[in-house]
C-alpha cells in the first residue's frame, strides 16, 4: 500500500510519518561534532608534564595523548567493591596514559626520547630509582599490563616482564631501595578461568542489621551478590614477587587481594596489607578488613600487627574514622620502624575526649608492645620525618576548620609536642606553606633541613588580596620565624616545584603569565639568574590577546567577592554588552573574612579545553569563571541553612557587576557548572529569574536520595529535614521556568551523583511543562574522557546557547 500510495502522488499515511519520526529521533541522538574552531581546539595534545630525578640531575618530561575514542571506554568493565576495572588486563578500566617519554640532563637543555617501547604504547605512571639511574613505568597492552625500565644514561627501556602485572588495587610495582629491583603484584600463574554467572539463582540475597548504627554515604559501584564476591576475589587477588633490572622473577609467596606492599627503608622487611572476608555489600574495599603484617625479603612472617574488622559503622563526619589501628607506614629516616595511628574516641570527633588520635612507633623486630610517640588533641592528618630528634605532625578538626602543625621529637616518645602553627585552613591568607622534603638514598623523603636541623625550608602559593604569589622561605625551628628567600613577581605567576640542591639555592619552577604558556625553569635565589628548561607551544593562538581580568566586587551582605573576566580577542565595547556564560561551583565557609578571601593569581595562564567555560570565547561570549558561591555559617551556625539565600545573592552580586562594567547584557546570561555546581545552576533556576538559561552537568538535585550527608553536610536527612528540602532543586522543579540543559555521564561513579538523579530532574521538569534537555553520555562517567562524548557535550551545549541565550529579548525583573 505504502508503494501504490507513493506512485499515486498520494500523502503518506501515519504508519509512514511514525517511521519517518523514528529514523529522525534516532539521528538526532548520533554523536554530532561541534563547530570546526572548537573541534580544531579540543584535538590539539596535551601539554606535556615534568618531573626531576631525586638527584636534581634529570628532567623527565611526560607527553600525553590526544583524548581517546568511544570504543576504548566501551571495552568490557567490572564494576566491584568501589573500584573499575578492565577484566582483561587486570588494570583500572579508566586510565590516563602517557604516549611518549623524553630524558633532559640537567643543567643543559637537549632531550633524548625513550626507546624500546611497542607501538602505540599506553604508558603508567613512571617512577624513579632511588639513585636516579632508572625509570621504571607500565605498559598496558591489549591483554595484559608489564612492567618496563629505561636507562636514563642511554634512554634505551627494555621490557622486565610479561603482561601479569594486577594493577586493580592500584599501582603494581614499586621500587626496593637498593634500586636493582622491583615488588611487584602479579596475575597468580595458576588461577583459572573467572567465574560465570550462575544460570539458575540459588537464593535471594540478604542482608539484615542488628541493631548497630552503621551510617553510609551513597557510594557506587559496590558488591551486589555472591557472583560478585566470586568475582572480586578472583580478578583482585595477586602474587607478590621481586623483579630485576635484568628480568629474573623470585616470588615471595603471597596470594591474597594486596591493597600495599611497601618495602622498609632498609629493605629487610615488607609491610603488606590485605582485605579478606566477610565483604560489604554498603561499602567499597578500603572499608573491608584488613589484615596488616610485616614479611621478610623472603616473604617469611615477621609479625602480625593488626587483623582490623569490617569498619562499616565509621560514625558520620569528615574526622570520623575506623576504630583499630590505622595509617600504616615506615619511617622515612630510620632502617625498619613501622608506624601507625589509633583513635582513642571510638573514631568519633564528636565524643568529648583529651586524645582523639595516638600515634605509634614499632621498631624491628616488632616485639612487645608499640610505643606512644605522640597523643593528639585532633584528628591525625600528616606525619613527615626528618631524624631521631624531629618530625612534623599535622592535626585537625572539621567542626571549626582548625588545623596544627606540631613539632615531636622521636627520641623522647610521649613528649608533649610543641605547635609550630595552629590556625584555620579557610585562612588562605595566614598559610605558612608546606615543609619541603627531599630524597634519600633508600628513595624514602624526609624533611629537608639546613643548619643542622635548625632551619626548614617552606613553600607555598601566597595567598594575597592582590592574588597569590607563590614563595620560598626559610624557617627557624626554634623561633617559629620565617625568612622570605623568593616570591614570585608580577607579571608572572611562578610556582616552585622543588628544592634541587642542599643549600636551598636551586629550585624548579614553572612559569607562566596571562600570555605565555606554562613553561619550566631553574632558577637561583641567590643571584636571580633563570634558566629556561622547556618551550611548549601556545595551545590555543586563536585566543592570543583575549582579555583576562580578576575582579572584586561584594555581595550585600557585606562577603567580599571575586572572579576571573574573560573577553574574546576582538571584543569591542562600543558594540555593547555581550551574551555571558556564568561557571561555578558553590563552597563552605565557617567564616566570613576567609570567605572573602582571593584564591587565584591575576597573572595566571588560561589554559583552555573542554573543561574550561573560557572555550565559550570561541564563539562570542563573554564568560564570567569561577564567580565567589561562598555559603557562610560562622559559629554554631551551619552554612548550608541558608544556602539558597546565600547563593541567589552571590549570583545577583556578580551579574551587577559583569552588568556595571558593560561586558554583559543582564537578559542574556547563562549560570552552569558541573557535579555540585550543576546542583547550584538548578537551585538558582528554581529560586531566581536572574539568568536567561541553565547547564547542569553531572549533578545531584534531590538530597533525599543522599540522606547521610553530601558535599560539606554533616547532618542526616533526619537531622537536618528542612535543609535537605530547601536545598533539593528536583522538589522545587514547579519554579523552574527557564531552559535547562541537564548532562549526565550514564555510569558515573562519584557518590551521590547517580545517573538517576538527572533522569528525575529531567521527568520532573518536563511533567511540569517546563523546557528542559537530557543528554545520556554512554560509558561517561563523572568526568568524560571520549573524543565522540566531548565533542558532542561541546555541540549540544553550543547550540543550546545559541538557542536560549544569544538571542535579544526584553528585559525582565529578577527574584
Amino acid at each position: 500500500m505504502l508503494v501504490a500510495a507513493a506512485s499515486m502522488g498520494l500523502s503518506p499515511g501515519p504508519a509512514w510519518s511514525q517511521s519517518k519520526q523514528r529514523q529522525q529521533k534516532v539521528k538526532a541522538s548520533s554523536y554530532r561534532m561541534p563547530a570546526p574552531i572548537l573541534k580544531r581546539l579540543i584535538d590539539r595534545l596535551p601539554t606535556p608534564s615534568v618531573s626531576a630525578s631525586p638527584d636534581g640531575r634529570s628532567l623527565l618530561i611526560m607527553e600525553k595523548p590526544g583524548l581517546p575514542g568511544i570504543a576504548e571506554l566501551a571495552r568490557a568493565e567490572l564494576r566491584l567493591a568501589g573500584r573499575r576495572i578492565d577484566p582483561a588486563t587486570h588494570g583500572p578500566s579508566r586510565i590516563r596514559p602517557l604516549s611518549k617519554l623524553r630524558i633532559m640532563a640537567l643543567p643543559g637543555t637537549a632531550q633524548r626520547v625513550v626507546s624500546g617501547l611497542p607501538k602505540g604504547a599506553r604508558i603508567g605512571r613512571p617512577e624513579w630509582s632511588p639513585d636516579s639511574r632508572t625509570i621504571a613505568f607500565s605498559v598496558t597492552g591489549r591483554r595484559g599490563i608489564a612492567l618496563f625500565a629505561a636507562d636514563v644514561a642511554t634512554g634505551r627501556a627494555r621490557r622486565l616482564t610479561d603482561y601479569t602485572l594486577n594493577a586493580t588495587t592500584g599501582p603494581a610495582c614499586r621500587w626496593l631501595p637498593s634500586s636493582k629491583a622491583l615488588l611487584c603484584k602479579t596475575v597468580p600463574t595458576d588461577r583459572g578461568r573467572p567465574p560465570g554467572p550462575p544460570t539458575v539463582p540459588t537464593g535471594p540475597v540478604t542482608q539484615e542489621s542488628s541493631g548497630k548504627k552503621a551510617p553510609a554515604r551513597t557510594y557506587q559501584d559496590l558488591l551486589k551478590n555472591r557472583h560478585d564476591e566470586a568475582l572480586f576475589g578472583h580478578y583482585f587477588t595477586s602474587g607478590l614477587v621481586v623483579v630485576g633490572l635484568g628480568g629474573e622473577m623470585r616470588s615471595l609467596g603471597i596470594r591474597a587481594i594486596i591493597v600495599n606492599a611497601e618495602p622498609s627503608p632498609s629493605g629487610q622487611y615488607i609491610l603488606v596489607e590485605t582485605v579478606h572476608r566477610p565483604y560489604s555489600y554498603l561499602v567499597p574495599i578500603w572499608r573491608f578488613p584488613r589484615r596488616v603484617e610485616v614479611i621478610d625479603r623472603k616473604g617469611r612472617l615477621v609479625r602480625r600487627i593488626a587483623d582490623l574488622p569490617l569498619a562499616d559503622d565509621i560514625p558520620i563526619g569528615f574526622d570520623s574514622v575506623r576504630t583499630g589501628y590505622r595509617e600504616f607506614g615506615w619511617r622515612a629516616d630510620a632502617p625498619a620502624t613501622l608506624y601507625f595511628v589509633e583513635a582513642r574516641d571510638g573514631g568519633d570527633m564528636k565524643r568529648k575526649a583529651t586524645v582523639h588520635d595516638r600515634v605509634y612507633g614499632h621498631p624491628a623486630p616488632f616485639r612487645g608492645q608499640p610505643t606512644v610517640l605522640v597523643d593528639l588533641a585532633m584528628r591525625y592528618h600528616e606525619i613527615t620525618w626528618a631524624n631521631d630528634r624531629l618530625a612534623m605532625v599535622q592535626d585537625w578538626r572539621w567542626s571549626d576548620r582548625r588545623y596544627r602543625s606540631l613539632v615531636i621529637d622521636p627520641a623522647a616518645p610521649g613528649k608533649a609536642p610543641r605547635v609550630l602553627f595552629e590556625r584555620s585552613w579557610e585562612d588562605r591568607y595566614g598559610d605558612p606553606g608546606t615543609p619541603q622534603r627531599e630524597p634519600t638514598p633508600q628513595g624514602t623523603r624526609v624533611l629537608k633541613t639546613a643548619d643542622n636541623g635548625r632551619t626548614l625550608f617552606y613553600t607555598g602559593d601566597g595567598a594575597s588580596p592582590a592574588g597569590d604569589r607563590p614563595f620560598v622561605d626559610k624557617l627557624d625551628l626554634a623561633s617559629g620565624k620565617s625568612t622570605r628567600l623568593w616570591r614570585s613577581r608580577a607579571p608572572y605567576y611562578e610556582q616552585p616545584l622543588r628544592i634541587l640542591d642542599r643549600a636551598g639555592n636551586r629550585v624548579l619552577t614553572v612559569r607562566e603569565s596571562t600570555d605565555q604558556q606554562p613553561q619550566y625553569f631553574i632558577r637561583d635565589l641567590s643571584s636571580g639568574k633563570v634558566q629556561q628548561l622547556t618551550r611548549f607551544p601556545h595551545p590555543h593562538p586563536e585566543l592570543r590577546g583575549m582579555k583576562k581580568e580578576l575582579i572584586h566586587y561584594r555581595r550585600a551582605d557585606g562577603v567580599a567577592l571575586t572572579a576571573t573576566l574573560y573577553l574574546p580577542p576582538a571584543h569591542n565595547p562600543a558594540r555593547g554588552p555581550l551574551p555571558m556564560v556564568m561557571w561555578a561551583y558553590p563552597l563552605e565557609f565557617k567564616s566570613a573574612s576567609a570567605a572573602g578571601q582571593v584564591d587565584d593569581s591575576p597573572h595566571r595562564f588560561a589554559r583552555i579545553d573542554h573543561r574550561s567555560p573560557a572555550i565559550w570565547l570561541l564563539r562570542g561570549y563573554a564568560v564570567l569563571d569561577h564567580p565567589s558561591m561562598p555559603v557562610v555559617g560562622e559559629q554554631k551556625t551551619e552554612p548550608n541553612d541558608t544556602y539558597v539565600e546565600q547563593l541567589v545573592a552571590s549570583a545577583r552580586a556578580a551579574i551587577d557587576e559583569v552588568v556595571r562594567r558593560g561586558v554583559a547584557d543582564r537578559d542574556r546570561i547563562a549560570i552552569a557548572g558541573h557535579s555540585y555546581g550543576a546542583f547550584m545552576a538548578a537551585n538558582l533556576l528554581a529560586h531566581s529569574d536572574l539568568f536567561r538559561a541553565g547547564i547542569a552537568r553531572s549533578g545531584a538535585y534531590n538530597r533525599t536520595l543522599t540522606p547521610f550527608g553530601f558535599q560539606a553536610e554533616e547532618r542526616t536527612l533526619w537531622q537536618a529535614s528542612p535543609t535537605y528540602i530547601r536545598m533539593s532543586p528536583f522538589l522545587h522543579a514547579d519554579k523552574i521556568d527557564e531552559p535547562l540543559l541537564l548532562i549526565h555521564g550514564e555510569a558515573d561513579n562519584n557518590s551521590g551523583t547517580y545517573p538517576m538523579q538527572s533522569r528525575r530532574m529531567y521527568s520532573a521538569i518536563k511533567g511540569l511543562g517546563g523546557t528542559v534537555r537530557l543528554v545520556m553520555l554512554p560509558h561517561e562517567s563523572h568526568g568524560y574522557r571520549a573524543r565522540e562524548s566531548i565533542m558532542h557535550m561541546l555541540w549540544e551545549t553550543d547550540r543550546w546557547l545559541s538557542r536560549h541565550v544569544k538571542p535579544r529579548r526584553a528585559r525582565r525583573s529578577g527574584r
